[in-house]
């Protein structure tokens, strides 16, 4: 390192102390979808991480310090992530940026957090590949989902619950994250002997699925596979059964599936994730529940999980971060991080040097059982080793 780059290194640390000093906090910021077509399935993130900051200070914060969390809406568009991105990191001077939006605001946030040196942590937003070993320095990730895994998963559910040839369908959304995970799992469907018939990719402003539906259903599958936003997911399938096809579905299960799946009532419909549902009543979701409640949080508690524990990664962190504050010091308490998340999952969230997602995922599938009326687990914790993908 030269020595105009140890005294700028120098300078934005004392920055970063004076800041932290001045402030008497532990600043976080986010940028977020709170509002536009991804909201309902993000800002409930959002508010349950806050709701968990004001009820983690209403019991005297960080080791004495309590812990500010500011938000600003970048509504899924990415010159509005990136403007909010460079206000937080210059002018409010948080040691640790979120990013809870979609994944085309990824490219500027990444970039102005890794030209200020701040950790980046998609908390609710689907995982990038940076995140998986070996990870990026700087990001981290606890979101639920994560590419080419939830295909692993997805795909071995279908193949052990299938008596005949299985034809697969595959519908995704044109983002890229979402086409990349199915043409990824196409070419997997191909390696366990599966037989992709066909693959749908439904623009995002799409206010009829008919078409899609259609050339789907004349592709005669009897599985389908979709992995992207909720609504695409769900309108597919709906357009689907509309037009007479009879197979079995299964999908990505977002915040709002156990509500969804009580709504729909399929027992054909399933949906495959690695948060536990409401219907357990762990004591963990007695106090969802309870932060929620105080917190005055506006969403159905069944979207709340994913919040809760990114309430619990900042909690973990921070207190493993030596005062005053620095993202350097976040980093590196982020790059060896455990955090117990008592049956939330299926086992702890942990980070380390090389891994910032975890180094095991669990799945769970549920469906409708029309005879029980209720929403039923079909298969419990299977678990991925997190290796590289």
């Amino acid at each position: 390192m030269s020595k105009s780059m140890r005294i700028v290194s120098v300078a934005a640390l004392a920055l970063y102390a004076a800041a932290a000093v001045a402030q008497d906090a532990y600043v976080v910021g986010v940028t977020g979808a709170m509002t536009g077509p991804q909201a309902g399935i993000l800002a409930p993130v959002v508010e349950m991480a806050g709701a968990y900051v004001s009820h983690l200070n209403s019991r005297g914060g960080i080791n004495g310090k309590s812990v500010r969390l500011i938000v600003a809406d970048d509504q899924g568009e990415p010159s509005r992530a990136a403007a909010n991105a460079k206000k937080l990191i210059s002018q409010d001077r948080v040691v640790l940026l979120l990013n809870t939006s979609v994944s085309s605001t990824y490219a500027p946030v990444v970039a102005e957090a890794k030209r200020a040196g701040v950790p980046l942590y998609y908390a609710g937003a689907v995982c990038p590949k940076e995140t998986y070993p070996p990870a990026d320095a700087l990001q981290y990730c606890s979101t639920a989902f994560g590419a080419t895994l939830d295909s692993q998963a997805a795909l071995g559910f279908i193949g052990k619950n299938s008596r005949e040839p299985v034809r697969l369908g595959l519908a995704a959304m044109a983002i890229p994250v979402s086409r990349g995970e199915i043409d990824y799992a196409e070419g997997l469907a191909q390696k366990l002997g599966m037989t992709p018939v066909d693959k749908a990719i439904t623009p995002p402003p799409t206010p009829d699925y008919t078409p899609f539906a259609t050339r789907l259903k004349d592709a005669n599958p009897n599985w389908m596979w979709a992995w992207s936003p909720w609504f695409a997911q769900v309108r597919t399938f709906e357009a689907m059964r509309r037009i007479g096809w009879q197979g079995r579905y299964l999908t990505w299960a977002h915040l709002n599936a156990e509500e969804e799946l009580a709504r729909i009532k399929d027992p054909d419909f399933y949906v495959i994730g690695t948060n536990a549902f409401f219907e357990d009543n762990l004591p963990i979701q007695a106090e969802i529940r309870a932060v929620a409640h105080r917190g005055n949080v506006k969403y159905p508690t069944t979207y709340l999980t994913e919040g809760f524990i990114v309430g619990l990664v900042l909690e973990t962190a921070l207190r493993n971060t030596a005062w005053p504050p620095t993202p350097a010091k976040v980093d590196a308490a982020m790059s060896k991080l455990k955090v117990d998340l008592k049956g939330l999952r299926g086992g702890p969230l942990e980070w380390t040097k090389d891994n910032h997602f975890r180094t095991r995922q669990h799945y769970r599938v549920w469906h409708w059982d029309a005879g029980k009326n209720a929403v039923m687990r079909v298969q419990d914790w299977q678990a991925i080793d997190v290796a590289r993908q």
